[in-house]
């Protein structure tokens, strides 16, 4: 069976680069750019601001899957060679799996107030969306370092685990 699947390249992946991180960028921009402009619209009275903000959710929400899908293909491809490395990897995991359900969450959320009315939003949904940009972060930062600390998916770590060094 594993003949028919493509040979692994020096990322260790059997696609030309990672896929994730490009994919998972389009989630943090709409993510936190939707809640730029929910507060831009709650300041300036404005409801485009709305629109915009509920039309980015709505692709955070699409893209945010596609992005875990691609995480776990190559977080199963990952050679996590530190238990600091493969805890940062499983946290990551985890939490990318439940911003996927609380994005989902906060984007029905918002598809029920936007269809009640679409021009205003209640305090509660602006908490939700500061909490959900703080996880944002926190997931861009273990993000960050899985590769910029541990270098998964580099050629150079790769190269290091294949020839024996880590």
């Amino acid at each position: 069976m594993l003949e028919y699947l493509p040979p692994l390249n020096n990322h260790n992946l059997p696609y030309p680069d990672t896929i994730h991180p490009i994919v998972v960028h389009f989630v943090i921009a709409m993510a936190l750019f939707a809640f730029v402009c929910d507060i831009l619209g709650m300041v300036s009275k404005n409801p485009r601001y709305f629109e915009v903000s509920w039309w980015n959710m709505a692709f955070a929400t699409v893209s945010i899957f596609i992005a875990v899908i691609f995480g776990q293909v190559e977080a199963g491809l990952a050679e996590p060679y530190s238990a600091p490395a493969e805890a940062t990897l499983n946290l990551h995991t985890i939490l990318g799996w439940s911003l996927s359900g609380i994005i989902a969450a906060i984007t029905g959320w918002r598809y029920v107030l936007r269809s009640r009315d679409s021009q205003t939003l209640p305090l509660a949904y602006l908490g939700a969306g500061a909490l959900l940009t703080g996880l944002v972060f926190f997931q861009t930062y273990l993000g960050d370092k899985l590769v910029w600390i541990y270098g998964l998916h580099t050629v150079e770590v790769v190269k290091a685990l294949r020839n024996g060094v880590l």
